[in-house]
């Protein structure tokens, strides 16, 4: 936070990677993809309006697109029912191979898993 009870740039950015790191294990818990290799590829952040410090937060988590190796994943941050921030974030699948390995086309069961929380019209 700041001098004026702010959430400041870097505390959104954890609150992002927070509710990014949550969303990917529950893909793991409960689609049982086993243990894919992704990374983070990309992220950028709009500031909305000022988050306030010690103020209740939400998070709303969708995927927007999905291509052969990579996907994108949208969040929305709130508070008192309105959009303060939009986080826009590439995850590259990496596949179960060692360090060092490039792109891997992503496995249907983490397709599917990820067809599940597809933002919708």
């Amino acid at each position: 936070m700041d001098v004026n009870f702010h959430l400041n740039n870097v505390a959104v950015a954890g609150l992002y990677e927070e509710a990014r790191v949550r969303f990917n294990w529950h893909l793991r818990d409960t689609f049982a993809i086993g243990r894919p290799r992704f990374l983070v590829a990309r992220v950028e952040i709009d500031y909305l309006g000022e988050g306030k410090y010690r103020v209740p937060t939400a998070m709303g988590v969708a995927v927007t697109a999905t291509g052969t190796s990579s996907w994108r994943v949208a969040m929305g941050l709130f508070q008192a029912g309105a959009c303060i921030g939009l986080c826009d974030t590439v995850m590259v699948h990496r596949g179960d191979s060692e360090v060092g390995a490039g792109p891997a086309p992503i496995p249907d069961v983490l397709r599917a898993a990820l067809g599940d929380f597809a933002l919708r019209p």
